[in-house]
């Protein structure tokens, strides 16, 4: 991995501040251990570990990366869910100074090999059966962990090295990698926590996939505070209560169409979720009704919402403070380092030392010319300061909160037999927020194409399953510009 690199004017901004530190994960991880050695760190059903328990764990799993050939700069591919291993084995990466690449775990091998080709990976960890996805790179966890502890002369890591590298979507055609410092996340996190009121005694549950970045800011948030991460291996309704009232998490990291699941099943009355304070609602705009149905619900917790994005981890956010209209109609307020501004024609931009400084291997410029990054995402911002998110500029489908560019589907689409040509844009869902319709139209002579002939023409193209179109348009032709683009705010859902 290239070392990122960012202006030096806001650098030194950043270390005068004391914004920027020499803050490392594996840093973090040597001072709990020593500081609360026997304090809990890591807590699942039925089992965890202490802060000199993980601390081990993570030096001799380090250890079998090395055997493996793992150096410092490489980047090793983690395809693995919520689950002990999974935190493990991205400290283990984190100590030998290689960078984490996280893959979502319906990622199949279109998917896999785009974006480990991409990023360059040395490595792959997964579970058994996933290897064959990875080739000759793939290592089952089981694999790794050695009977010696890594050498304690190994060096650290710096705060300047790229310890996580992104994707912002599972793209076969042009992935967009984000390489993040320690300096940055680190940060945002550090600075973020107190913001949440979280401390060492708080133990905090996410509910989304630590594989997204939004995941990953719940380890980094409990981290900065020496606090207790409850591991969720995967959601649902059933799963996520059944863990709230066994493991009784202070601060819970969810998503409207886990809460919304929720609702639906009727959990929030027949179980108890007394012991949160705090919860997070993130991954999509967050409808305000079903913000205010959580608040009467979860009548002790603060129901808060967050705006972030894999380029910048957590750019806005309400306090646990804020009155709870603030939380139901808006994503908050930058975090402390932090920036943003609403452009003339409404795309919200943002600043700050939690933000990245250029994508991997790509020629594109997402920022201004005075240094704003351009989110993409359209926003009105109150005379307090809170930022309501209220549409996009850029085609993404939000799918539950992960986020995929559906130009890759279309390529597969328009190359099936009976399509002449194909469009996907979003449709409201109130689950999920969002999914994928599918606009089709037929080859001349073709009498009609059905929804499940053409998933099942995508899945043996191996692409995921949660990009697959959950409905069909089929229309005469598509509303085209005069260069022949698709004119996607034409298509109307019948």
């Amino acid at each position: 991995m290239i070392r990122p690199r960012f202006d030096p004017a806001r650098e030194r901004e950043f270390i005068a501040r004391g914004w920027w530190r020499d803050d490392t994960l594996p840093a973090w991880l040597a001072t709990h251990a020593q500081r609360r050695a026997r304090a809990p760190a890591l807590a699942w059903q039925g089992g965890g570990l202490t802060w000199a328990e993980l601390q081990e764990r993570v030096l001799r799993t380090a250890a079998g990366l090395m055997r493996h050939g793992v150096q410092r700069g490489d980047v090793v591919a983690l395809q693995l869910p919520n689950s002990p291993e999974f935190v493990i084995a991205y400290l283990a990466i984190c100590r030998l100074g290689a960078a984490t690449c996280t893959l979502h775990m319906p990622y199949r091998k279109a998917e896999v090999e785009a974006l480990t080709r991409h990023a360059k990976a040395r490595l792959a960890l997964c579970l058994p059966d996933r290897k064959e996805l990875f080739g000759g790179m793939a290592v089952a966890f089981s694999e790794l962990e050695q009977t010696e502890l890594l050498p304690a002369n190994h060096a650290m890591p710096d705060a300047g090295d790229a310890f996580l590298l992104l994707y912002t979507s599972g793209t076969t055609a042009a992935p967009k990698g984000v390489p993040h410092p320690y300096r940055t996340m680190l940060a945002n996190a550090r600075l973020g926590a107190p913001e949440h009121g979280l401390d060492s005694r708080d133990r905090v549950l996410s509910a989304a996939p630590l594989s997204h970045l939004y995941g990953l800011y719940s380890l980094h948030c409990a981290w900065a505070v020496g606090a207790c991460t409850v591991l969720l291996p995967a959601f649902s309704p059933p799963e996520l209560v059944s863990i709230v009232e066994n493991q009784k998490p202070t601060a819970l990291w969810t998503a409207p169409a886990h809460m919304a699941a929720c609702r639906a099943a009727g959990l929030f009355d027949r179980h108890d979720w007394s012991s949160l304070k705090l919860a997070i609602v993130s991954g999509s705009s967050a409808p305000p009704e079903l913000i205010r149905f959580l608040k009467e619900k979860l009548t002790d917790c603060a129901v808060t919402q967050l705006w972030g994005m894999t380029e910048l981890q957590a750019g806005l956010y309400t306090r646990p403070e804020d009155p709870p209209e603030v939380s139901a109609a808006t994503s908050g307020r930058p975090p402390p380092g932090g920036e943003a501004r609403i452009a003339p024609d409404g795309e919200l931009q943002v600043r700050g030392c939690m933000l990245f400084s250029s994508y991997h291997d790509s020629a594109e410029n997402p920022f201004t010319a005075d240094g704003w990054f351009r989110s993409g995402d359209l926003a009105q911002m109150d005379g307090a300061g809170n930022i309501a998110i209220t549409g996009r500029t850029r085609d993404v489908i939000n799918r539950g909160g992960v986020k995929f560019n559906p130009a890759e589907v279309e390529a597969l689409l328009d190359s099936h037999p009976k399509i002449m040509q194909s469009a996907i844009v979003p449709m409201p869902d109130p689950i999920l927020g969002e999914k994928a319709c599918a606009f089709v139209c037929l080859r001349q002579g073709v009498d009609g194409v059905t929804l499940e002939e053409l998933a099942g023409y995508l899945l043996e193209k191996n692409i995921a399953k949660n990009k697959l179109p959950e409905k069909l348009v089929v229309i005469a032709e598509m509303p085209l510009t005069p260069t022949r683009k698709i004119i996607k705010g034409k298509l109307k859902l019948p």
